[in-house]
């Protein structure tokens, strides 16, 4: 191990500029993760009554508590699709240099800790530096922490890096390097999609998701919170699949009747690799359904709070809901925010991993304008129909928390329409903050080098 340990840090200090921007974004990502997690962990550890200097009450009672915790663990979901992009920055030379090792004479198993030993540092940083945050906040605003906290921090602190190393130790179980030394990835015989183990695993939460709720009384919210986190995860595990069979309907459909150049590209790079972005569009679909849902269900809210305060009918002050409102328009905005950096650095790596080829099509003659519109397409194309469902379904989630507060359906959230359109052009400008990179990647001279 420690050999190993020597290696990884001499691998790491001879690594370019790609490989210290992958480490970079996943400490941020870890800090990310670690952060809200570490807030959910302090507030499941408050027990009863507990009066909280701020928020207006809204974390004093155990039930407003539950329904925090939910919202900080389901922000958890973007930030996992964040770690997953950046675990793909630099994947093509990282593969060929552990490759390397491999034709060197390392074993799979000496190669998979050297990638681990790789990225766990990187994630470690980043949670001990939200811990460092943490820590004084904590101690700041409560004063005797139990030692269930202490614990809880420790877990997550320890558990975020372990999560990090694992994963970047599974990201090479299908690195293989022929006898010239050419590095490929073994792909499932079952297909491109997610396989058998992530079926599984979804269905497992779900499960529990399920048992969880039918075991749940009125009294006991203990569970609450993961019960939403489970059901929702399901949910956007689910996601994936729709973005990705959209992804490849979409190439397939426009491969035999594109017009353009820019749309033959496109719909071919969509239907050879169709799951390339999957796990970034689902956060998008995530928190289109999220956010078109909490306008109309905020829009409700507020009606019914003017109705309320003006036959003084309320029993508590406006802030406690007013502060609740807030919070979670600030958290979406938070996962809107993560989602799109996701989507900006996934595509700033499939044109770093593509520059031999783009540079070869501007060689024969395929103008810089003509793939700067294809990448742009290469978003645009497989969003906006999976975009469609995910606004009608919180439009309809929305609506239908107006007629019930109000009891009529004469508060149709119209606004809320405007939140796919919204989302839909913050990803296209994400993806265009990739332009430069291509204008610097499709230069015919890298070919010498190919």
């Amino acid at each position: 191990m420690a050999g190993d340990a020597r290696l990884a840090w001499r691998l790491l200090r001879g690594a370019g500029r790609p490989e210290w921007w992958r480490l970079g974004l996943t400490a941020a990502g870890a800090a990310s993760a670690a952060g809200p997690a570490l807030a959910a962990v302090a507030l499941a550890s408050l027990h009863g009554h507990y009066r909280v200097p701020f928020g207006h009450g809204l974390l004093d009672d155990p039930g407003e508590r539950s329904g925090v915790i939910a919202g900080l663990l389901l922000l958890l979901l973007p930030v996992l699709g964040f770690l997953g992009q950046c675990a793909r920055i630099g994947a093509v030379h990282r593969d060929r240099r552990l490759a390397g090792l491999r034709l060197a004479g390392a074993t799979p198993a000496q190669v998979r800790r050297i990638a681990a030993l790789e990225t766990g540092p990187a994630c470690l940083l980043g949670s001990l530096l939200a811990g460092a945050v943490a820590v004084p906040v904590v101690l700041g605003v409560w004063s005797a922490p139990t030692g269930w906290t202490w614990t809880g921090f420790a877990l997550v602190l320890l558990g975020v890096p372990l999560l990090g190393a694992t994963a970047g130790a599974l990201a090479l179980r299908r690195v293989v390097a022929s006898p010239l030394g050419r590095v490929r990835r073994v792909r499932p015989a079952g297909g491109r999609g997610p396989g058998l183990l992530f079926t599984a695993g979804v269905l497992l939460v779900l499960l529990l998701g399920l048992w969880s709720v039918a075991s749940t009384s009125g009294t006991d919210r203990g569970r609450v919170p993961l019960t939403v986190f489970a059901l929702v995860l399901a949910v956007g595990a689910g996601t994936v699949w729709l973005a990705g069979g959209a992804a490849g309907a979409v190439g397939r459909l426009l491969a035999g009747r594109a017009r353009g150049a820019a749309t033959l590209i496109a719909a071919e790079r969509l239907r050879d690799d169709p799951w390339a972005a999957a796990r970034t569009h689902a956060a998008v679909l995530l928190v289109t359904l999220a956010g078109t849902a909490f306008v109309g269900v905020r829009q409700a809210l507020l009606a019914e709070l003017r109705e309320a305060s003006r036959d003084h009918s309320l029993a508590t002050d406006t802030a406690f809901y007013t502060t609740g409102i807030g919070l979670t328009g600030a958290a979406l905005l938070v996962a809107l925010l993560i989602t799109l950096s996701g989507l900006a650095v996934g595509t700033a790596e499939s044109v770093a991993n593509r520059r031999s080829g783009l540079a070869a099509q501007v060689a024969a003659g395929v103008p810089r304008a003509v793939l700067g519109r294809a990448l742009l397409l290469e978003t645009a194309l497989p969003l906006a129909p999976a975009l469609v469902p995910a606004g009608a379904a919180g439009m309809a989630i929305g609506a239908g928390y107006g007629s019930l507060v109000d009891g009529g359906p004469h508060t149709v959230p119209y606004a809320a329409l405007l939140v796919p359109l919204a989302v839909y052009g913050c990803c296209l400008l994400a993806a265009a903050g990739s332009l430069p990179l291509l204008r610097r990647s499709a230069d015919p001279a890298r070919l010498r080098y190919a």
